[in-house]
């Protein structure tokens, strides 16, 4: 019995584009950011049949897994394990405001990001204690099936070290860019990785 997740980063908002720290900062997606949930969601129509679709409740993500939803006949299931990491005082500074303010802090996230928690925020252990959980119940939930997951950068990154036993340390070292799809197949608790940023689909889009 074999567990398919399709873990997808939500579209580009504007914030995407100047780098701020965007967490919880509830953002919707742009133009451009629109036009790649259409093609995410054309794609899973196209090559998988999934039994649910599940997101963050956050406004980029949950209009990314619409868009998904409506492709394959399915409502959208809010998931609050999904929601971006809070980064707390962090929220929609800029890296050089981050710096000014929080020096310390910031050079630690680049450095050593797995022993920072955000001033009034999460920790990356935070974000993987989540979503193991999420991952367990979503094998039991479709023990035979396929998910859809949309969420943000970070908890993608966390994601890919949660279920390859990696430390979370590296996970910049993982690329997930908007709109891609990552998948891994869960069985019997062994996750193999399918795919990791896949942006085939969005290679027609133009801007």
């Amino acid at each position: 019995m074999t567990t398919t997740l399709l873990i997808v980063r939500h579209g580009q908002t504007a914030w995407n584009k100047d780098l701020h720290f965007r967490g919880r900062a509830d953002l919707t997606l742009d133009e451009t950011g629109l036009q790649q949930a259409d093609a995410v969601g054309r794609r899973i129509a196209a090559e998988f049949h999934p039994a649910a679709v599940l997101s963050s409740p956050l406004q980029r993500a949950r209009q990314t897994a619409e868009v998904i939803a409506r492709s394959v006949n399915l409502t959208v299931q809010p998931e609050g394990k999904l929601v971006d990491i809070d980064y707390g005082e962090f929220t929609g500074l800029s890296p050089a405001e981050a710096e000014a303010k929080f020096q310390e802090f910031y050079r630690a996230w680049l450095n050593v990001p797995h022993i920072v928690r955000f001033p009034q925020g999460e920790s990356l252990d935070d974000v993987r204690s989540r979503l193991t959980e999420l991952a367990h119940r979503v094998t039991e939930l479709y023990p035979d099936g396929q998910v859809v997951l949309v969420s943000h950068q970070v908890v993608c990154q966390v994601f890919l070290c949660t279920l390859l036993g990696i430390h979370n340390g590296h996970f910049s070292n993982f690329r997930v860019d908007t709109a891609s799809l990552t998948i891994f197949e869960l069985d019997q608790g062994r996750a193999t990785l399918v795919a990791a940023n896949d942006t085939g689909h969005l290679k027609t889009l133009s801007g």
